[in-house]
């Protein structure tokens, strides 16, 4: 299946030139990073304790501790004497 990819100019050229190092193509380095990154067995965000999907299944990250609202923050500046 074809596709189109909108890159960053120089994360193209750096890619380009990985591809080119190794000798392939970029399309087999772009496959391989996907596959790598998709079904890899320590995927990068191993921890989903911190991820919730909100109304419209977006992920976000859940609410964790207390609020912390501006005037709180202008009283430690305070009591810290900053």
């Amino acid at each position: 299946m074809k596709t189109t990819l909108e890159l960053p100019d120089a994360l193209l050229i750096e890619a380009k030139t990985a591809a080119t190092r190794r000798r392939t193509t970029l399309r087999a380095l772009v496959e391989s990073a996907l596959r790598r990154e998709l079904f890899s067995a320590t995927p990068a965000s191993q921890d989903t304790a911190f991820i919730e999907f909100g109304p419209n299944e977006l992920p976000r990250l859940k609410a964790r501790g207390a609020r912390v609202t501006s005037k709180m923050v202008y009283q430690m500046l305070e009591s810290e004497g900053c």
